[in-house]
C-alpha cells in the first residue's frame, strides 16, 4: 500500500474527478479528508469562507496531526475560464 499512514486532504472529493482521487487514495491506504458543499460523509463546507477552512484544518490536525497531500480541486468559482474575467481567473 503506496501511501499507507499517509494523510490526504481532498476540497471537492464528494463526486467527480475529486471523489475518483479520494478512492484512489484510500484505494492505496491512505487517510482520506475532503471538504466539499455538497452534503455526504464528509466536512461540509465552503471553501471560500476562511472560518469554515480554519474549523476543517483544526478537524483535520486533531484527527491526524498532519497532512502529507493537499489536493486543491475545488473551484472558488464555478465558471468557466470562457466566462470568467481576467480578474477572476487570477483568484483561481
Amino acid at each position: 500500500m503506496f501511501f499507507k499512514d499517509k494523510v490526504a486532504v481532498i476540497t471537492g472529493g464528494a463526486q467527480g474527478i475529486g471523489r475518483c482521487i479520494a478512492e484512489e487514495f484510500q484505494k492505496s491506504g491512505a487517510k482520506v479528508c475532503v471538504i466539499d458543499k455538497q452534503d455526504g460523509g464528509h466536512f461540509v463546507g465552503d471553501i471560500s469562507d476562511k472560518s469554515v477552512l480554519e474549523c476543517f484544518a483544526q478537524e483535520v490536525i486533531e484527527k491526524y496531526g498532519h497532512v502529507d497531500y493537499l489536493i486543491n480541486n475545488a473551484l472558488p468559482l464555478m465558471r468557466g475560464i470562457d466566462v470568467c474575467s481576467y480578474e477572476e481567473f487570477h483568484m483561481l
